[in-house]
């Protein structure tokens, strides 16, 4: 049977004694919700379909959270981010929270360093992220919500000039912030 152009099909498993699904059926279900989504009105990126974009939102599938496509300072125009990006130190941090619950509705929050390194492109140049997904993005740390597991005084950076996390920053740092919210 195809379902959109995937044979759906089963290998049996003789150690288990049953049938599983194979990959091809298990991305199925993101490419239903894609085909949903892109119908009202959604963009959904072949190349990683983990994120649906709707405006001045990214929905990620795989970490079921809604990241602001711009960074704290900037505004969606409809086709980029345009505007200066504001660095903060994490004290200010709530404020603009307060400000993005405001205006856009919703529980904004800053990542983990999971969700943050989640969206880093290795194999991207600087700065080291989908540049179609998240424009114009600082080549530099941005903050994540995560304390340093060797310093309880410092804060997680995620930095996408470099791609890497660091452990490092007190909380007196002015670095970027890209808000999320849970889904």
């Amino acid at each position: 049977m195809k379902i959109f152009g995937i044979k759906l099909v089963y290998e049996y498993n003789n150690v288990m004694y049953k049938y599983k699904k194979t990959n091809s059926m298990l991305n199925l279900r993101s490419i239903a919700i894609c085909w949903v989504l892109i119908l009202t009105g959604g963009i959904c990126y072949p190349s990683d379909g983990r994120f649906v974009v709707k405006d001045h939102i990214v929905i990620d599938l795989e970490h079921k959270i809604e990241w602001l496509r711009c960074s704290v300072g900037q505004r969606w125009d409809g086709n980029k981010c345009s505007g200066k990006i504001v660095n903060l130190s994490l004290d200010l941090v709530p404020e603009a929270i307060k400000i993005a619950n405001e205006q856009l509705g919703g529980n904004w929050r800053l990542p983990s360093k999971v969700e943050l390194t989640s969206i880093v492109c290795k194999s991207c140049p600087s700065p080291k992220i989908n540049e179609k997904i998240f424009p114009n993005t600082d080549n530099a740390p941005y903050w994540t919500s995560n304390r340093s597991i060797f310093n309880s005084k410092f804060y997680v950076s995620v930095n996408f000039h470099t791609g890497f996390s660091f452990n490092r920053f007190s909380p007196i740092k002015d670095l970027a912030v890209r808000l999320v919210r849970d889904r």
